[in-house]
């Protein structure tokens, strides 16, 4: 059984050739410069691949979750850095917002996202609170017929421009934890001090601190329910585990291809690297892990798009193991490389740095070890 249709191999050409042609011109600039590519968010907009779940009313992509990991896989083959933006501009907003938004919302900001105009961008995490999501501090408080919100956010992906939060606020006591969280969709205002973070890699992505003082919302800016946030973050976080795991597939095959090529050319002792078995030995390693990972990340975005209930299961799954195999491939082309891998004019050298986040945002690698076995250990 193939995992991808006709209709997913289309998305795929799309997305590559919008990959070679805006992204890889400014992958390294994003990355030196902590660059954020705001025209290329808009070509990709143009296309539907900025929002590839989102109906095409609305100027998305109107594809499902294989078509999301797909386009996320071929922007990652040349940044992990846009990459990532486009998995948390397009899966952890837009998606989200598409989800569990009602129409108003939707029709006022998801044709203003999905095209590229306005800049959307999750807010969840918290200086206290990363893995355990459910301690959140950030207040949202009922003064008269308003809501007053207050706390400080971190790591959020594309908050030093955002137009839109998708932010997570407690409106109830510390002790209720996930029964008292709910979801707002906040407009950008001078209540909202945003301060950028210097990242280790996937840089250029707008990664900031937010300082959220007084801001004020109303019921109309309430995404769902009040005091039922806690669904909307695990479905988005469950599908954005699924995302990223194409993201981890793209950045793997972008060093792989480079480290390859290295192989091919490279000469020591009198022949060429490629002819030394270790080398080749170390090449099947990587394409057999590049396999792996792209058939889990394949065929769990397949359980999400036939609503299987091994869904929940496999988005951890993919997560974990795509993650761990973006690093090791990123690890094993820097060795393939030697000194040059080691330099600032490898490609390999920035994957690298781009793998690790995999490993720790959207759920760390211990967080999806421990929901694993609460899932097997429920049965």
């Amino acid at each position: 059984m193939s995992l991808l249709t006709q209709e997913h191999e289309l998305v795929r050409k799309t997305a590559r050739e919008f990959a070679e042609k805006y992204v890889e011109p400014i992958a390294r600039k994003m990355d030196r410069e902590n660059y954020y590519p705001r025209e290329a968010i808009r070509e990709a907009g143009k296309l539907g691949i900025l929002t590839p779940t989102v109906p095409a009313e609305y100027g998305g992509g109107g594809g499902d979750l294989r078509s999301a990991v797909v386009v996320l896989e071929e922007l990652g083959r040349v940044s992990g850095g846009f990459s990532l933006l486009v998995e948390a501009y397009g899966i952890l907003f837009a998606d989200a917002v598409n989800n569990f938004a009602t129409r108003r919302q939707k029709e006022e900001i998801l044709p203003k996202v999905a095209a590229g105009d306005k800049i959307g961008a999750f807010a969840l995490s918290e200086p206290c609170c990363g893995s355990d999501a459910a301690a959140i501090q950030t207040m949202a408080e009922r003064r008269g017929g308003e809501w007053v919100i207050n706390g400080t956010k971190m790591w959020i992906t594309s908050g030093l421009y955002a137009d839109y939060y998708l932010l997570a606020a407690r409106t109830g006591p510390l002790e209720a934890r996930h029964k008292a969280i709910t979801v707002f969709l906040l407009p950008r205002s001078n209540c909202v001090e945003a301060s950028p973070i210097e990242v280790m890699g996937v840089r250029g992505t707008g990664t900031a601190e937010l300082k959220l003082n007084d801001c004020v919302a109303s019921d109309d800016d309430i995404v769902g329910e009040v005091n039922g946030g806690w669904k909307i973050i695990m479905h988005t976080l469950n599908v954005g585990r699924v995302a990223i795991s194409g993201v981890a597939v793209g950045v793997a095959r972008g060093a792989f291809e480079e480290a390859y090529q290295w192989a091919l050319n490279r000469e020591l002792f009198g022949k060429k690297l490629i002819d030394f078995q270790n080398t080749q030995f170390e090449i099947a390693e990587m394409v057999a892990a590049i396999e792996t990972a792209r058939a889990l990340a394949y065929y769990a975005a397949y359980l999400y798009d036939v609503k299987s209930p091994d869904f929940l299961m496999m988005s951890h799954v993919a997560k974990l193991q795509t993650a761990r195999i973006a690093v090791d491939v990123t690890r094993r082309a820097v060795q393939i490389e030697g000194g040059f891998g080691y330099s600032k004019e490898s490609k390999a050298e920035m994957f690298y740095r781009d793998a690790k986040i995999l490993e720790i945002g959207e759920g760390t690698n211990e967080v999806m070890k421990y929901v694993v076995f609460k899932l097997i250990h429920k049965r």
